[in-house]
């Protein structure tokens, strides 16, 4: 649930370095699941990405978001090219919406988002078949995502991600 007030730099950050269980417990509460208690860190670059344990039901996957590394609408940019993308059977797990329909969702200052918990498993490379289907899919993404650039995410560029950061 969203307090309402303004979160000033300093404090964004400073809630991300010491975001813990009870947070991540309160902020998938605030949604209308009811957590059993079981977190398990997962591992991510740059997000804080949880497994969370839900009663009676399938653990879900919280994805809390790094402050001011993406804006909003570049966060929803991606959930929504997500969503396509798993609409066209690519394989990929979009984010859960809620009763309003919103992917992206705030406890306090955080920005995170829920997924339901999908398996997967290290590709076999050496299998032809198999990266002749892996190939197939990449076109496919780039299909759906090439005809409209984005409006909110940066370009991939060396100057971008690479000298800038």
């Amino acid at each position: 649930m969203d307090t309402g007030n303004p979160i000033t730099a300093l404090d964004e950050t400073t809630a991300f370095g010491q975001l813990g269980p009870q947070n991540i417990l309160d902020a998938v509460e605030g949604l209308g699941y009811r957590c059993d208690g079981g977190l398990l860190a997962l591992n991510s670059y740059e997000n804080r990405v949880y497994q969370i344990g839900i009663e009676d039901a399938l653990p879900l996957v919280g994805k809390f978001y790094r402050p001011y590394r993406w804006s909003d609408e570049a966060i929803q940019e991606e959930h929504d090219f997500t969503r396509e993308l798993a609409e066209l059977e690519i394989p990929v797990v979009p984010p859960l919406r809620d009763e309003d329909d919103r992917t992206l969702h705030r406890h306090g200052p955080f920005r995170f988002a829920i997924y339901p918990r999908r398996g997967g498993r290290a590709p076999d490379l050496e299998s032809p078949p198999l990266l002749e289907q892996m190939g197939r899919f990449v076109a496919r993404l780039h299909n759906l995502g090439a005809p409209r650039p984005s409006d909110h995410r940066p370009e991939l560029t060396v100057a971008h991600f690479g000298v800038e950061s």
